[in-house]
């Protein structure tokens, strides 16, 4: 149980595994694309914690730390795309900062998650950006939508979890639960067909079997559940794919 308090505390609470998740989702589709490479992986890897943890922890005592964190973390980050890509990544990825700031600042009047609806979108949105912007040559329209499709499904179980303590109008409070789950199925249905039509056939099969584990866990979504359900078991989704695809390789050698 001790063990359990502290991988909660030190791999959950410290949004290491929501960045770890987001980051290998990034690598499935460099690998799949053919753009693997390890600086582009620890950019997104840093971006996503230090992003997180601002959001997180901004409004706390925490804050200071987590500011000069976030300037040397920036550092490290211009510091590998000069190093090792060019200045348009460059340009990419300070777009991407901007638009996690956007979402929740506190020095902002109004920010995208007190936007009644917008957050899941928005999230989504700067997930597939990553995916299919950021981590390549050109833009990739169908990474994107099926980038962006998956993790706004993703991002839906939380509103069902967090509806009885938001203070702003989300799909459970506005639809009901039944529909917000009727709705991330849709989405999860839309990234599978393009999918299927648009990725390697391994790398389909792969995202095609974490597709069926999402559909069960937002099945099984409602408010009584306890936290670890969706920090862990929905914020697992997004590393199922690269799971899934080592697998595949695995077994095929």
């Amino acid at each position: 149980m001790n063990c359990l308090k502290v991988l909660k505390k030190y791999v959950i609470d410290s949004q290491l595994y929501v960045s770890l998740m987001g980051t290998v989702f990034a690598v499935f589709f460099m690998l799949e694309q053919n753009t693997f490479r390890f600086p582009s992986t620890l950019l997104i890897f840093i971006t996503y914690f230090s992003g997180y943890l601002y959001t997180k922890y901004q409004n706390t005592k925490y804050f200071y730390k987590i500011l000069l964190l976030n300037i040397v973390t920036g550092i490290i980050s211009a510091a590998l795309i000069i190093f090792n890509h060019n200045e348009i990544r460059l340009v990419k990825w300070f777009v991407i900062v901007v638009l996690g700031l956007l979402y929740n600042s506190f020095f902002l009047e109004t920010y995208i998650r007190k936007i009644p609806l917008l957050k899941v979108f928005y999230v989504g949105l700067v997930w597939a950006l990553v995916n299919s912007w950021l981590t390549l040559p050109e833009f990739n329209l169908p990474i994107f939508f099926i980038s962006f499709f998956f993790v706004t499904a993703l991002v839906l179980p939380f509103d069902i979890r967090d509806m009885k303590s938001d203070t702003i109008e989300t799909f459970p409070k506005l639809i009901g639960v039944q529909n917000t789950k009727y709705l991330a199925y849709l989405l999860v249905f839309l990234a599978c067909v393009l999918s299927i039509f648009y990725l390697k056939l391994q790398f389909a099969a792969s995202f095609f079997l974490t597709l069926i584990f999402t559909f069960i866990l937002i099945y099984f979504s409602k408010n009584s559940n306890k936290d670890s359900y969706y920090s862990f078991w929905v914020e697992s989704c997004s590393g199922l794919p690269f799971l899934f695809l080592i697998i595949y390789l695995y077994l095929k050698f």
